[in-house]
């Protein structure tokens, strides 16, 4: 059955976009994901959590399906439990990258998400998780982090403000690696070029959907590029204001079922459009101002985010 509106594909975060802050999903917003596929659309998972870290919350979901884990590192398979592929983040490049925003911006506490679908979480002395529910395996120092290859580094520092920090590296990292900010307290180096969009765009192909098709939901920074992919990009009320600014439309929190109130309206159930033909619509709780939907135009990706190139020497197939 063809989905009843223009998009066929539905991209959403996790992390302060689709579940809520105690990493649970709403019964509405379960709701709203089966409308989506009632209706023919799919749900694509869009992550900076490593594979293993998403395979409980696909479980719970019901997903049989693909999902971009890592940032985009990772094609995840969850039927097979298996990745379609795969980026890693060379560890000397990692380390020389650390050196230098640690030269520049004082001490910091790193971590690392192993690559691989039983990858591990390894945090060194002084790192604090920032989602404690995620598991973590404390380390004795620093070395201990490259023994396996990883998809990402995750770093904290002391007094600096996420953004700060981020700022700082990007200013000295270049083309060692990309910098992304993904949530409170979380600061990420990744494969150079390997952003949202990247994952996004190889499950969408997977599929044989296209990004006139898709619209995408996320709450920070490291969403922009998948924005710039999708047709439609929506920002929740809880989003980073970087996100906000690039946004077709602001909805609500993902507290406040944000996510639902789109897809409520995108994918009315057979109730809502039989009152929308016989009944006067009384007033409903959208979303602040949602824009006019706009035939896709292939967007200039900001120069901070660079497009990942498929020859990279990196890149590896599982």
């Amino acid at each position: 059955m063809a989905a009843p509106t223009a998009y066929s594909l539905i991209a959403t975060d996790l992390d302060g976009t689709l579940l809520r802050g105690d990493d649970t999903l709403s019964d509405r917003s379960r709701a709203a994901l089966a409308r989506v596929a009632e209706a023919g659309a799919r749900h694509l998972v869009v992550t900076g959590r490593p594979a293993p870290r998403v395979r409980p919350l696909l479980d719970e979901l019901g997903g049989a399906g693909l999902a971009v884990c890592g940032q985009g590192a990772q094609l995840y398979d969850a039927a097979a439990d298996r990745l379609l592929w795969s980026v890693t983040l060379d560890r000397e490049l990692a380390e020389t990258a650390l050196g230098k925003i640690e030269a520049e911006v004082g001490l910091l506490y790193a971590a690392v998400d192993q690559d691989g679908v039983d990858g591990l979480t390894l945090i060194e002395p002084g790192y604090v998780m920032p989602h404690p529910t995620l598991p973590a395996v404390r380390v004795h120092r620093r070395d201990d982090l490259w023994t396996e290859p990883i998809s990402k580094v995750l770093l904290r520092h002391p007094s600096l403000s996420d953004d700060e920090l981020a700022s700082a590296a990007r200013g000295v990292v270049g083309s060692l690696a990309t910098v992304t900010m993904s949530g409170p307290g979380t600061v990420e180096l990744q494969p150079c070029g390997v952003t949202k969009a990247t994952g996004l765009a190889l499950a969408a192909a997977h599929l044989g959907l296209t990004p006139a098709a898709t619209i995408a939901f996320g709450d920070m920074p490291n969403d922009i590029p998948m924005f710039d992919w999708a047709a439609r990009g929506v920002a929740m009320a809880n989003a980073h204001p970087e996100l906000k600014a690039v946004a077709d439309e602001v909805t609500l929190s993902n507290e406040d079922d944000g996510i639902a109130v789109v897809l409520e309206r995108l994918f009315p159930s057979r109730t809502d459009r039989s009152r929308e033909s016989g009944e006067p619509r009384g007033p409903r709780q959208p979303s602040e101002s949602p824009r006019p939907h706009q035939p896709h135009q292939p967007h200039q990706l900001r120069q901070s985010y660079q497009p990942y190139r498929p020859n990279q020497p990196h890149q590896s197939y599982q």
